[in-house]
């Protein structure tokens, strides 16, 4: 699998995601779109989405429902691309989306594996491929990040690091659609900075990819820690993520 098909399966599923074209996100125009229920979506998108900002670069996805299009019409052609994806002018969409109920929630950037420089890294420590069965004794806080708790049975394939059979460190991937997995890692306090992190992400993305599935890596902006393991691990900012939610859902989330 090449980067250049990696790619295209990415924004083919971006496509579901948003119900538009793949090719949506080649344009230099913005596209506009309702959101709607679509079974090739992640599994854990919560379809239709108020709004949801794509973008790989090139211009601005915006998958809504009817009510707020004018809204996030105006706001994407009022501001660069890639400012409407940040502070301050994102302020101005949540405004705009507070009469409605709505807030802006979550915002992401998504990581792929670029194949030209993807290889396995090592550690000091033991690795072993571990598979769904392994997991029952794992949802535990410590791998919290590496698993998928709110559904379990996303929860295919792993990579675990062991010092003396003790689990030290944790990579595992949700299948959240039909051609991509999502890669979480974990490692406990006393193993990190010694390249476990960047050894088990880059294993379990080689052991995806075997599969014939995509890897990809999520991370917030401003969690430096985990955008640093994404690039050591052979993985490449590949497209962003902004989403409006209900204004109950984010308080919830706040408390």
């Amino acid at each position: 699998m090449t980067t250049k098909e990696i790619y295209q399966i990415a924004m083919q599923q971006s496509a579901y995601d948003c119900n538009c074209e793949a090719a949506d996100f080649l344009k230099a125009e913005h596209v506009i779109v309702q959101s709607v229920k679509n079974d090739n979506a992640r599994k854990y998108l919560d379809l239709p989405l108020p709004c949801n900002l794509v973008s790989y670069g090139n211009n601005i996805v915006a998958t809504v429902s009817p009510k707020l299009e004018s809204v996030v019409r105006q706001y994407i052609s009022g501001y660069q691309m890639e400012h409407c994806f940040e502070t301050p002018n994102m302020h101005v969409l949540n405004d705009a989306v507070k009469p409605y109920g709505m807030k802006v929630c979550f915002m992401a950037e998504y990581f792929l594996p670029d194949m030209e420089i993807m290889k396995e890294l090592t550690c000091p420590y033991e690795l072993k491929v571990l598979y769904a069965s392994d997991f029952k004794e794992l949802y535990v806080p410590q791998w919290s990040n590496a698993l998928t708790f709110e559904d379990r049975s996303r929860d295919v394939l792993g990579v675990g690091a062991y010092d003396g059979g003790e689990l030290i460190g944790l990579a595992a991937c949700s299948a959240d659609c039909k051609t991509m997995y999502q890669i979480g890692v974990d490692v406990l306090p006393a193993y990190r900075r010694k390249g476990v992190a960047s050894a088990l992400t880059s294993r379990l993305a080689l052991e995806i990819l075997k599969l014939g599935k995509v890897p990809f890596y999520c991370a917030a902006w401003s969690n430096l820690k985990s955008v640093r393991n994404a690039i050591r691990s052979g993985f490449r900012p590949a497209w962003v993520e902004m989403t409006v939610k209900s204004a109950d859902f984010v308080d919830k989330m706040n408390e």
